[in-house]
C-alpha cells in the first residue's frame, strides 16, 4: 500500500473518461493494489471519497468512506464502500444544495445541487455485484466520485460561480449558510413525506 500523489485541476487525467475494469481483472494484483492505494491516499488527505483518476489511474474505481471526517464534520459516517464500474439511477429528482470541495481542487468550495436519492449498481472489491440506495449527503458524495470517472470536477456543476470560495472564507462566511441550506432541504423533504 502507498499514499499516492493527488492529481489537481488542470492535469489531463482528470478530464479523461475512465476505462471499464473487466470482471476478470478485479482480483489481479494491479487492481487490488490500486484499491489499497486509494484507501491509503483517502485516509492521508481526509477525503470523504476518492476516484482512481485522482491518483493518475483512469479506470472506473472509486471509494467512499466517512469516519468523523475533519473536512466534513457534519457528514454522517459511511463505512468503506469500494465501487468498481459503478452506475447510478436517480430515484428522486429533488436536489440537495451543498458546498463541495475536492482533493483535486484544493482549497476551494462551491455550491452544487445533487440528486437526493440514487440507486448504485457496481462490483465490490471482490468482483461481486453490489446494489444499494443512497440518500442526501451519501448520495451527493457518490455522485461527486462518479463524476471523476467521467472526466468531470465539481466546479463543472457549480451553476453560480459567485459561490466559489476559498476554504478560510467558506469557514468564515458560508459554512453556517451551507448547513442551514442542508437543514432546510431536509425539513422540506420531511414535509412532503
Amino acid at each position: 500500500m502507498a499514499i499516492r500523489k493527488v492529481a489537481v485541476m488542470g492535469h489531463p487525467v482528470l478530464r479523461q473518461v475512465s476505462e471499464t475494469v473487466a470482471p476478470g481483472e478485479v482480483d489481479t494484483q494491479r487492481i487490488q493494489r490500486l484499491i489499497d492505494d486509494l484507501i491509503e491516499t483517502a485516509h492521508e488527505y481526509d477525503g470523504a471519497g476518492i476516484a482512481s483518476p485522482q491518483i493518475y489511474e483512469p479506470v472506473r474505481i472509486c471509494l467512499i468512506e466517512i469516519r468523523d471526517n475533519p473536512r466534513y464534520p457534519h457528514f454522517p459516517n459511511v463505512p468503506l464502500t469500494i465501487l468498481i464500474n459503478p452506475k447510478i439511477t436517480v430515484l428522486n429528482d429533488a436536489k440537495l444544495p451543498k458546498y463541495e470541495g475536492c482533493l483535486s481542487v484544493p482549497g476551494i468550495r462551491g455550491l452544487v445541487h445533487r440528486a437526493r436519492g440514487i440507486r448504485v449498481d457496481a462490483l465490490d472489491r471482490h468482483g461481486e455485484p453490489l446494489s444499494f440506495e443512497a440518500r442526501d449527503l451519501f448520495a451527493a458524495t457518490v455522485q461527486h466520485e462518479l463524476d471523476h470517472l467521467d472526466g468531470k470536477l465539481f466546479v463543472d456543476n457549480v451553476t453560480d460561480t459567485r459561490t466559489l470560495t476559498f476554504i478560510p472564507e467558506y469557514d468564515r462566511y458560508w459554512h453556517k449558510k451551507g448547513l442551514e441550506m442542508l437543514e432546510a432541504a431536509g425539513a422540506e423533504l420531511r414535509r412532503k413525506s
